[in-house]
């Protein structure tokens, strides 16, 4: 029976050894240094995966709580991934203090193909 593409429908946990997910980790990252997206580091993809993977809305102060990291962290990652297009900001118009962070298709297109590209390294492993 095919399944078609559903995040919804929970599949079987996937277990991997230490060095096998280290080796996963390294092929997605090759992988990624050698295709013609932009290359994001750690704290950057970290932070544009939230906000892609958990539901909004998105702020500055939230990101920089859920991430233990400072709220100028939160600004310098969001300044480049908006450079990108993959984030946009725009102010609360209910409280103007909140920035709120919106996602963007390219955005979503850029993490949509890095899911496919873990799939795709997982599949060669040897498990």
């Amino acid at each position: 029976m095919t399944r078609a593409r559903n995040d919804s429908v929970r599949a079987m946990p996937v277990i991997l050894r230490p060095s096998q997910a280290l080796r996963l980790w390294q092929q997605v990252c090759v992988a990624e240094v050698r295709s013609d997206m932009p290359d994001l580091t750690e704290r950057q993809l970290a932070i544009l995966l939230t906000i892609y993977l958990d539901p909004p809305p998105h702020t500055v102060r939230g990101l920089a709580e859920k991430l233990k990291v400072t709220k100028p962290v939160i600004t310098r990652a969001l300044d480049t991934m908006g450079g990108l297009k993959l984030v946009t900001r725009h102010r609360d118009e209910c409280d103007r203090r909140n920035v709120l962070i919106r996602r963007t298709v390219e955005g979503a297109l850029f993490v949509e193909r890095f899911g496919d590209v873990a799939v795709a390294k997982a599949a060669e492993l040897s498990l």
